[in-house]
C-alpha cells in the first residue's frame, strides 16, 4: 500500500523540519513548501492527502492559499488543517473554518504527538 502524502508549508524552517521529521517517522510520504505560492506548485506535482498550512509566511499567505486551493475543483477537496502561531482568536478560526479548513491548531498549545494523532485520524490509520 502506498504511503500517504501530506504538505507541510510553513516559512519556519524549524517547525518544518521538526513537523516532517515527524510524520515521516510516522510513514508517510512528505513534502515541504517556505510559502503558499510553493505550496500550490506542490500540489500541481503531487497532491497531497492532507496539509498542514500555516498562515502568516510570505510571498501567499496561508488564507490566501486555503481560497485558492478551496476554490478550485481539483484540490478543493483536500483536508486543510491550519497550524499557526496566531492564536486562537474565536473570528480566526471561524474564518479558517468557513473558508475549509478542516481544523485550525495553534501550534504552541498542542503538542506534537497531539497533532501526529489528529493527522492519523484524519487519514484513517
Amino acid at each position: 500500500m502506498a504511503k500517504k502524502h501530506i504538505l507541510i508549508v510553513d516559512d519556519d524552517p524549524l517547525m518544518a523540519r521538526m513537523y516532517e521529521n515527524k510524520m515521516q517517522t510516522d510513514g508517510y510520504d512528505v513534502a515541504v513548501a517556505s510559502n503558499g505560492e510553493e505550496a500550490l506548485l506542490a500540489v500541481r506535482k503531487k497532491k497531497p492527502d492532507l496539509m498542514l498550512l500555516d498562515v502568516m509566511m510570505p510571498k501567499m499567505n496561508g488564507v490566501e492559499t486555503l481560497k485558492a486551493l478551496k476554490g478550485d475543483a481539483k484540490t478543493k477537496n483536500i483536508p486543510i488543517i491550519i497550524l499557526t502561531n496566531l492564536g486562537d482568536n474565536p473570528d480566526d478560526i471561524q474564518k479558517a473554518k468557513d473558508l475549509g479548513a478542516l481544523d485550525y491548531l495553534v501550534k504552541s498549545q498542542i503538542s506534537l504527538k497531539e497533532l501526529s494523532d489528529r493527522v492519523k485520524k484524519e487519514l484513517g490509520n
